[in-house]
This record gives structure tokens, sequence and C-alpha cells, in this order.
């Protein structure tokens, strides 16, 4: 009988935070119901190399059942992705939505912040994805551009609706970081852009790895200590090979080697 593999060479355990459908009774299909999700590419980008990839649902909701925490996914999973989607709301970092279309999902952001907090506690790497990188900001205390365009009118056009994920601009490492090590061949990249919001104060104790060198917007931060927080603000899960995007290969590499070396004793 072969041996059972040893710890370090299981399959890496990534959790996903689930999107929300929040009830409503004028959708046709769960009319009333609250549906939480995972988008497809997040979880195959995730899984692109082995690694598992598992939803981590709120328990929070007026169907809730059983004593399942967030605190036990963090025990049991080994790393967190934050993934995009909704606005963050602006109470979340003391404003009012400038435009009721930029209210946000407070519920999710109440989640999401106590996911982010159950796997920093245990050490575990969290990587951020647009929403989760805007959501890690303004748990830490940062603040964000509600609007692009409202705020910074004249810059790069970081969302397009008739292009959505076919978006693109420039991208440059900050020296010294550990994105412009991981991607030391490749100091100016092309990446996608499905935003509309972005930081504005970064929150104390990160750093900016990466910025849109076009008008100097941050694309990508870091929490600098002994366990993996990092965020982008492009959608690697979006790049499709052949197109002139980043490789973003050396990043997911990079957070897996992170939970490996996170769960040994």
């Amino acid at each position: 009988m072969n041996a059972s593999p040893t710890r370090e060479h299981e399959r890496v355990k990534v959790g996903i935070s689930a999107c929300f459908f929040h009830a409503d009774d004028k959708r046709p299909i769960f009319t009333g119901k609250t549906l939480q999700y995972v988008e497809q590419s997040v979880a195959h980008w995730v899984m692109s190399t082995g690694a598992l990839a598992v939803m981590i649902p709120s328990p929070a909701g007026d169907t809730h059942k059983g004593d399942a925490a967030l605190d036990d996914f963090a025990v049991w999973l080994d790393a967190l992705v934050l993934e995009g989607g909704s606005d963050v709301w602006p109470g979340s970092y003391g404003e009012e939505p400038l435009d009721e279309r930029w209210h946000g999902d407070r519920v999710r952001d109440d989640y999401e912040k106590a996911l982010l907090a159950a796997f920093a506690a245990h050490g575990k790497p969290v990587l951020g994805i647009c929403r989760g990188l805007q959501l890690m900001n303004v748990a830490h205390g940062g603040t964000l551009f509600q609007d692009i365009d409202a705020h910074r009118p004249g810059d790069v056009r970081h969302r397009d609706a008739v292009s959505y994920d076919r978006n693109l601009h420039p991208l440059e490492f900050v020296a010294g970081t550990r994105l412009a090590e991981i991607f030391e061949d490749t100091p100016r990249a092309t990446v996608n852009s499905v935003h509309h919001q972005a930081v504005k104060d970064l929150a104390p104790g990160f750093v900016v790895e990466a910025r849109c060198p076009v008008d100097g917007m941050i694309e990508a931060i870091r929490k600098p200590g002994p366990s993996f927080m990092a965020a982008v603000q492009w959608h690697p899960e979006f790049h499709r090979s052949g197109e002139g995007t980043l490789d973003d290969r050396p990043l997911l590499d990079d957070f897996l080697a992170a939970a490996r070396a996170a769960r040994q004793p």
C-alpha cells in the first residue's frame, strides 16, 4: 500500500469569498431567495495549478442553521481569495454615497471583513482581486474614490461597459517590492481594468506594489509582515493567453507557495 502523502504535498485548499445576489421578489428564478456564488473564472484560475477551490458561504442570514463559523473555514483551509464584484459601501470608510448607484453592499463588506480577519488571525495567506483589494484597504483604515470618473476626470478609463474585461491599460511595478521581484523580467506590462472605484488613501502599514504609469492609479498593494496579505486591482483570472496581457502565473505560484509554507508546524 502506498504511503499517505505528507502534509506539504497535499493539494492546497483555497477558500474563495462569496458574491451575493440578495433576495429579490421580482427575480423570476429563486424568487425572494438569497444566492451566494463564485465567478467561474476565479475558481478555474485557482485550480489551474492543481489547488482546490472552495467557496466560503456566509453563515449569517435569515436561514441560518448550525454552528459553523468563518473561523472554522480559516482553520481548515490554507488560504483565502477575496474575489471581485459589487462596490464597497462608502460607510465602510466614513463617507455617504455620492450617488445611489455607488451604495455598495454593506452585508458583503461585513462578511468579507470578518473573513479577512479570521484568516489573518491564523496567519493564512490572503489575496485580493479588484473589489478584494478595495475591501482589504478599507478594512485596514484606507479610503476609496467612489467613482474614478467623478473624482479624477481625465484619468485612464478604468472601466468600460462595452469592452469590459478586454479594457486594457499599462502597468508598472514599483521597484523593490515583492511583485517587482517575482516579475523581475517584466518591469512593465498590460493588464485588464474593470473597476470604477480605486484606492484614494492607502491603509496604514501597506505599500504600493504597482501603478498605472499613465495616471498613477494604485494597482497593487501589500501589507509587509510574516503573513502573505496582498491584492491586485486587475483580474488575473480574466487574462487570456496570446492577447499580450501579463502572465499572472508567478503571482498565483507565489500565493500558493505561501499557503504551503503557512501550514507547516
